[in-house]
């Protein structure tokens, strides 16, 4: 279980004069969200499982400043930013994986302009290469054959251009993939990016979620695949506000992978 796997510090690391092969950046939602702690689980599992040498920052790490930047409050997210950045430079960080696409995002294209340059990777596409170098092996195990459909996070997708390593992983699980009418450049938010996560929705017809959450009924899914911890609140929801509970699950890959086989 993920809770007997030792999870190094850079602080430790550095105590020991060592440095990890990756950084795991956990995020705000995978390190205080019930639902996204799943998630940071399953993919520390699959970390060790590979035998991956990786740290977490633990307490040195702050929000990444991505909600209060796209709130529209810059000074907010540079201040964040400037002190994650003096962390991460002060390590002496090479190589950043996160399961959050709004982290991935904001550190890889923006962090640059105020001086924190890193290879950063977002978790599907660590686990790809993962399974393409054989360190880490995969069969469909419980969901072999099982109809899912993917939803794109907007900031791995339209945002960073990353389609096929999420469903290459899908492939790798040997379920069968139906897509959504809108998926890829043309799919459809889930209604949490831009900072809406933490606001009220406005006044319309129908709240954001919902309406995505229909367009993956609509293709008649056992469960919807994740690739983001927002995505996965907002779709969660959505499937309780259809009453599909029982019918539909929503999973993050990570977790699909994970629990294949039960590891």
């Amino acid at each position: 279980m993920a809770e007997n796997i030792k999870v190094p510090t850079m602080a430790e690391y550095m105590a020991e004069g060592k440095k990890p092969e990756v950084l795991f950046w956990v995020g705000c939602a995978g390190s205080f969200d019930d639902r996204a702690k799943k998630i940071t689980k399953a993919f520390v599992r699959l970390l060790s499982k590979a035998n991956v040498d990786f740290a977490v920052l633990g307490t040195e790490e702050s929000c990444t400043g991505d909600p209060a930047k796209r709130a529209g409050n810059e000074f907010l997210y540079q201040m964040q930013a400037a002190g994650n950045i003096e962390v991460l430079n002060g390590y002496e960080i090479k190589k950043i994986v996160t399961t959050c696409p709004h982290c991935f995002n904001i550190i890889k294209n923006e962090y640059p302009g105020l001086g924190g340059n890193y290879e950063v990777m977002h978790h599907t596409t660590f686990l790809k290469s993962l399974l393409d170098e054989g360190r880490l092996t995969v069969e469909g195990g419980k969901f072999k054959g099982k109809r899912i459909t993917f939803h794109d996070p907007c900031y791995l997708g339209r945002g960073n251009d990353i389609y096929e390593a999420p469903r290459d992983l899908l492939r790798k699980l040997e379920v069968e993939l139906v897509e959504m009418k809108r998926c890829k450049k043309n799919a459809m938010c889930c209604g949490a990016g831009g900072a809406q996560m933490f606001k009220e929705p406005e006044p319309g017809k129908e709240e954001v979620n919902v309406a995505r959450t229909e367009q993956a009924i609509d293709v008649k899914p056992e469960m919807i695949a994740a690739g983001c911890p927002f995505c996965n609140t907002m779709l969660t929801d959505g499937v309780k506000a259809k009453d599909k509970e029982g019918q539909i699950e929503v999973m993050d890959l990570a977790e699909m992978i994970a629990n294949a086989e039960d590891l």
